[in-house]
């Protein structure tokens, strides 16, 4: 079996290269940038006011000449004891070099002196001078950023109305076994509804939109085969079947598709029957994830799997979800030689075990909001102890 690390190093490898495309800064919301960002102006692109007063030249008291407002600049230079109306964001006049606030400012008609008791403002007091946020030439934001709504204003300011980025993967996802129904009304004693497919599907949906569903597809060589010749894009994420039963055929199954099989079986609870495999096909390489049957295996393997492989294939340059260190909130039993991702529920400083760790209790996994990172080999843990927990949250 592969250790964690092992089978995410070799999944990404695989991870698909998608098109590069220019898109809106508003529409690439989401997306990572293919290449650096080299701001196409300066800003601000001159010495601004901070502040709503007066920009002064020398000693006062000051003659006010005129104003400067955002957008229309004194088209005028100052001299010593002169002065103009200043607003926030507005052109400094050439010959001022700070600003008067218009709470120290004390105003008789056009003359405008200091507040009693008030000091004189040092030089650039209240001023923002030009290409302080960024220089023209500036690299703003590098490769691999991933474009939020900071990052949007940011390409804007920087005089870009379109960016460079990977197209989202065609994502394909197909549950099976014989006891899986569509729809949970029609689900009988000894049926399930297939909830795996719509799982899986809502973890991919923040990232790749709606994913093509193929499922449930019973434990059939024929049927299996007839939903996967059906599959398109770049990932096909499988759910069940992915073990050595008598009626797991999945493994079968995509090897008559003419699907290799890159690795199989990772030394991790739950999820041990992780599967990966590659097919060369008319629409190009494809990357296929077979993830295990039961919901909270599915669920763990997808979170630690297939996120982290849709988010490298959108050009993610640290596509792993993200840890944090908590203090235990209950005592832990040792782990044997698998690592252990216990459902956890965390307050942001402690973690505990949700209610059940079957991996079939989705009842538990819905209450959970981390999974607790317990490595291969570890010692018990007591309350107070160090916990590595993964934020679900987070992807």
């Amino acid at each position: 079996m592969l250790s964690l690390e092992e089978a995410q190093a070799r999944l990404l490898a695989l991870a698909p290269q998608t098109a590069i495309i220019e898109s809106e800064c508003t529409a690439a919301q989401g997306h990572h940038l293919a290449r650096d960002l080299t701001a196409q102006r300066t800003q601000p692109a001159a010495d601004l006011s901070a502040m709503d007063g007066y920009a002064i030249c020398g000693d006062g008291p000051w003659a006010q000449v005129g104003e400067s407002k955002a957008g229309t600049p004194y088209d005028g230079g100052l001299t010593g004891g002169e002065c103009t109306r200043i607003s926030t964001g507005a052109h400094m006049p050439k010959g001022s070099d700070r600003v008067l606030i218009q709470e120290n400012a004390d105003v008789s008609g056009a003359s405008i002196a200091l507040t009693q008791g008030e000091t004189m403002p040092e030089a650039n007091r209240h001023v923002r001078a030009a290409g302080f946020d960024f220089a023209a030439g500036d690299v703003v934001l590098k490769q691999g950023t991933r474009m939020g709504a900071a990052q949007i204003a940011l390409a804007l300011s920087a005089g870009h109305d379109t960016v460079p980025h990977r197209v989202s993967p065609a994502v394909s996802v197909l549950d099976s076994g014989s006891e899986l129904v569509h729809r949970a009304a029609d689900c009988a004693p000894h049926q399930i509804p297939a909830s795996n497919g719509a799982m899986i599907t809502a973890m991919m949906r923040p990232y790749v939109g709606a994913a093509q569903s193929l499922g449930p597809v019973p434990d059939d060589m024929d049927a299996l085969a007839e939903a996967l010749n059906r599959a398109t894009g770049d990932i096909l994420i499988t759910s069940g079947g992915a073990s050595v039963g008598d009626h797991d055929l999945m493994q079968d199954a995509l090897k008559a598709w003419g699907a290799k099989i890159d690795f199989w079986k990772v030394a991790i609870k739950p999820g041990k029957p992780l599967m990966v495999a590659t097919r060369d096909g008319d629409a190009g390489p494809k990357v296929i994830l077979g993830l295990p049957g039961n919901p909270v295996s599915s669920f763990v393997t997808a979170f630690l799997f297939a996120l982290p492989l849709v988010r490298a294939a959108m050009g993610d340059p640290n596509p792993l979800p993200r840890v944090a260190v908590v203090k235990a909130g209950e005592a832990l039993p040792a782990v044997g030689p698998r690592r252990e991702f216990l459902r956890g529920i965390s307050d942001g400083r402690s973690a505990k075990q949700a209610a059940s760790q079957d991996s079939s209790a989705l009842r538990a996994l819905a209450s959970a909001n981390c999974l607790i990172d317990r490595p291969a080999g570890s010692r018990e843990v007591a309350i107070g102890d160090a916990l590595t927990v993964y934020d679900l949250d987070n992807g």
